[in-house]
């Protein structure tokens, strides 16, 4: 029975993951020495960030092995992991309780994933945004990939919940037999 809430639920959670990668993870605002104003984002698809305050003001382009640039690879590899483990338990239906430890893993995964994303990924960018550029009063704003992802954890929470329910009325039914 894939037409279950819970296969519903796994379902808009790979949505979610999947959606995490056209979006930015966050943005920075910092306050660069006289006044100038830097920012930045964090993608989850690694972009450019600019390393030295000569390349934010001649606006030239960084290049991806520069030192200094900000590797998500850990984050790519768990979002996808965690996704692909969410999309393959849709499909282990008939046996409920494997279900459940593979969606108990893909959440995992996703809560390791955010782990990663508030205290590795955002503090490294705004630790260079203050060393290298020298600046002050850096400001996060957390972009939709962030909440994308707390929204795939949360659904995948929900379809374990509505998975342990399932077996719970089969066995309520096997014991009235």
């Amino acid at each position: 029975m894939i037409q279950r809430k819970q296969s519903l639920f796994l379902f808009l959670a790979v949505c979610a993951l999947a959606m995490s990668f056209m979006y930015p993870i966050a943005s920075f605002d910092a306050m660069a020495p006289l006044g100038m104003p830097v920012s930045g984002q964090l993608n989850m698809v690694a972009k450019d960030v600019p390393e030295t305050m000569s390349q934010i003001l001649n606006g030239e382009p960084v290049e991806m092995g520069q030192r200094g640039y900000v590797k998500t690879w850990p984050l790519v590899v768990l979002t996808i992991l965690s996704g692909a483990v969410a999309f393959a338990s849709i499909f282990f239906f008939k046996n409920r309780m494997l279900q459940v430890r593979v969606v108990a893993v893909a959440f995992l995964l996703g809560v390791i994933d955010l782990f990663l994303i508030f205290i590795w990924a955002v503090d490294a960018f705004v630790d260079k945004a203050t060393q290298a550029m020298a600046c002050t009063e850096v400001h996060i704003t957390y972009g939709v990939a962030t909440w994308a992802i707390i929204a795939a954890v949360v659904l995948m929470f929900l379809a374990q919940r509505f998975i342990r329910k399932d077996e719970e009325k089969v066995r309520s039914a096997d014991r009235l037999r």
